[in-house]
């Protein structure tokens, strides 16, 4: 109930700040890239997070329910793709070349999924990442879909090249290392040595609260990158 609470908060104040930036536009689909997620959550996660979304959506207007498409980014898997043929190999490792796709033959026969390798292989051998969809309003097509999960992955602040995955999913884990450094507890340094600060009050959930929230102009701006 936790959970579903705060995603729901969250999903209202991006929605709040999107109507704001666009001068008065809703977005008719929201499609989202979640990572950190495991076969076995698909459901737990789909339930309670696809739900939030929509009370998000309903307590802004009972009548606004935009298409949302639910995907899940994994890397950890033991999947490597390799060139059939060595001239189509990439780079001097080897590798096969960024945008190569598979949803044929080790995807599930009956589920929406498939393996993308969007960044060039420079060293070792390229993970593909595996994505999973486990829901879609907007219907896309296979093409349509991985035509834009890869375009995504051109569009990382930090790096020229393509990366690993989307970079709305990169950004997600920018933006909770930032909030983890604001939570642990730090040594100090002082006259009698280093110790380590903190206590009970704040660790509750509302010192946590206030300790990770973001002052209202840095919203505007990418801070975490």
């Amino acid at each position: 109930m936790l959970l579903t609470t705060v995603v729901s908060s969250n999903c209202r104040e991006l929605l709040i700040m999107f109507y704001k930036s666009t001068g008065g536009y809703k977005p008719h689909r929201i499609i989202l890239y979640r990572d950190a997620v495991s076969e076995g959550q698909f459901l737990h996660v789909l339930q309670h997070e696809l739900t939030a979304i929509r009370e998000a959506c309903i307590k802004l207007e009972a009548d606004y329910r935009p298409g949302i498409t639910f995907i899940v980014v994994q890397k950890r898997h033991h999947t490597r793709l390799f060139c059939a043929d060595k001239k189509e190999q990439s780079g001097k490792s080897g590798n096969i070349p960024a945008g190569t796709t598979v949803d044929v033959c080790i995807t599930h026969p009956t589920e929406f999924d498939f393996y993308l390798c969007s960044h060039q292989g420079i060293q070792g051998t390229s993970r593909p990442s595996h994505y999973h969809v486990l829901w879609d309003d907007n219907h896309f097509e296979s093409d349509e879909l991985q035509c834009l999960t890869y375009q995504l992955c051109h569009t990382y602040v930090r790096c020229t090249r393509s990366v690993s995955i989307p970079a709305p999913a990169y950004y997600a884990h920018l933006v909770a290392f930032r909030a983890r450094y604001h939570l642990v507890e730090k040594e100090h340094d002082s006259g009698e040595g280093s110790h380590q600060s903190g206590c009970s009050e704040d660790r509750t959930p509302g010192a946590m609260a206030r300790a990770i929230t973001v002052h209202a102009d840095t919203k505007r701006v990418m801070y975490f990158a």
